[in-house]
């Protein structure tokens, strides 16, 4: 058996000009690891969704390319501890984020043809595993190489898993509050798969520089992939739409299309159609924006101080306001405000906006409401933590003696899909005396609920503004719903929850449809 010579069982520990790039290597690693875990999920959340079963896909996938990484790093630095082979792996991860960048799209569809917890799984898989465990080789590679005496092993590692940390910290700062709210999330790809290029490209320079030539190239093919995935950014519309807009936000892709008409333009958040409207008529012609109104005018038909949780495109707040209500208006997403003003005629000086999270207000507020309207749904992911019995006791405390809330949601009545109509009939039920429901089979499911009882219309719902193409479902709506099953569902609580679990049938179907429309707008 051969024995290792002393040379290549303790290499020759570095520099200190090579030993600050390692370090500094570390850090971007480390600070790139994060980002794209953070970032695939977004990336995915368009064709997926952003349920429970996407995020513990990507978290997943990181664990295992993290864990995958460590592994083959420490073994590859007991056998050949030449650091030209981790800046190739380092040039290997940014070429394949760069494809990742523009494969995206494709490959999610693919994958939409199996359910949504695997389908997200093996696109999370696909696209990110081998770049992340390649960057997770970095830190234990580093360790061996700097390492020339044992007697400082421990000092090493701890200072390369700090910086390698911090470098995390960074990235997972950078990119929560910095690129996703405003860069587009290709664009941020192609920038990490860059950097790591960039860094990789620097150390063949100065110290491999027979390699150079060879890495510039592996960094030229990274730029050029990614200048592709630029030009050909996903989720673009048929010839038949115009994009007036497409904006990233911490919430998801926002678009504004527009047909050829100019009668028809829609508000999407990852392709969910939000809303639409005729900017020539000045309406909506989504029929929740309707049944919002109409039920809330229906039930307190004199209510003049109206909450708002969730601006939408300002369509339903505005039209309460154009009545001589005091309107506020909780929303959560900031980014949305501009394109509501720009595309949708919204003013905010009409009504009282604020910038929040609905769950904070209801929880703080001292006002007094004659109606609360919550519209803070998002098709297959709606913000669960307005869902529950304590958030519906917070908004029952900021309505005045027979206020009412008026709700939209998304759900099924069919039995074996009914969790999530049930549990929120069962969950308002636990809080407030009366609730009615509404529906007319389209999707939009409309509750009701009051202390006042027994609950019921004090005027018919005015359908004069309806459009005529949404008007027998608006009427339907309002005469009640389908049955629901009495056992159908549970109290959801903020403790326990597992509307997601239950409901991903429902989501699944609900967001391949979304996925799959894009192709036929």
């Amino acid at each position: 058996m051969r024995v290792k010579t002393q040379s290549e069982r303790s290499p020759t520990p570095p520099g200190p000009g090579l030993r600050r790039f390692l370090y500094g290597t570390a850090m971007l690693t480390g600070g790139a690891i994060m980002i794209v875990e953070v970032l695939g999920a977004k990336l995915l959340a368009p064709y997926f969704g952003t349920s429970t079963f996407v995020w513990t896909a990507q978290i997943t996938m990181a664990l295992l390319a993290l864990a995958m990484g460590y592994a083959a790093g420490g073994w590859l630095a007991d056998r050949s501890p030449r650091l030209r082979w981790i800046y190739g792996g380092i040039l290997l991860a940014a070429i394949w984020l760069a494809v990742a960048a523009w494969g995206v799209e494709p490959l999610a569809f693919a994958f939409l043809r199996v359910n949504l917890a695997l389908g997200s799984l093996l696109a999370s898989l696909t696209l990110f595993l081998i770049p992340l465990a390649t960057l997770a080789m970095v830190g234990p590679f580093f360790v061996k190489v700097i390492t020339g005496d044992l007697s400082v092993v421990g000092g090493n590692v701890g200072r390369l898993t700090a910086l390698s940390t911090l470098g995390s910290v960074l990235g997972t700062l950078l990119v929560g509050y910095v690129l996703i709210p405003n860069v587009p999330n290709t664009m941020t790809l192609v920038l990490v798969a860059a950097a790591l290029a960039a860094v990789a490209v620097v150390f063949f320079a100065v110290w491999e520089r027979r390699l150079l030539l060879g890495a510039a190239g592996a960094a030229l093919v990274t730029i050029g992939i990614g200048l592709v995935a630029l030009a050909s950014p996903p989720l673009r519309l048929e010839d038949s739409l115009r994009e007036l807009a497409r904006r990233n936000s911490p919430f998801g892709l926002m678009q504004v299309v527009e047909d050829a008409s100019g009668h028809h333009r829609l508000y999407l958040n990852d392709l969910l159609v939000q809303n639409s409207y005729d900017p020539i008529d000045g309406r909506s012609s989504s029929l929740f924006t309707y049944m919002l109104h109409g039920l809330t005018r229906s039930y307190h038909p004199g209510a003049r101080d109206i909450l708002c949780i969730g601006l939408g495109v300002g369509i339903v707040p505005r039209q309460f306001a154009a009545e001589g209500a005091r309107v506020d208006v909780v929303e959560i997403n900031r980014a949305v405000v501009p394109l509501a003003q720009e595309y949708f005629d919204f003013d905010p000086s009409a009504v009282n906006l604020i910038l929040a999270d609905g769950r904070y207000v209801v929880d703080t507020t001292t006002n007094r409401y004659d109606a609360v309207v919550l519209d803070a749904f998002l098709g297959e992911s709606p913000p669960s933590h307005l869902m529950t019995r304590e958030a519906f006791a917070a908004m029952r405390r900021c309505l005045r003696p027979g206020g009412v809330l008026v709700m939209n949601a998304f759900g099924e009545f069919a039995p074996g899909r009914d969790f999530q109509i049930g549990s929120l009939r069962k969950t308002l039920g636990a809080v407030f005396r009366s609730v009615r429901i509404h529906a007319s089979g389209n999707g939009n499911v409309f509750f009701v609920a009051s202390d006042r009882e027994p609950l019921s219309p004090e005027r018919p719902m005015d359908f004069a503004q309806v459009p005529p193409h949404l008007l027998g479902q608006a009427r339907s709506a309002f005469a009640g719903a389908p049955p629901l099953r009495p056992e159908a569902g549970m109290v959801l609580t903020d403790d326990f929850n597992p509307v997601e679990f239950y409901d991903a049938r429902n989501r699944e179907e609900l967001r391949r449809q979304l996925a799959l429309s894009v192709r036929r707008l």
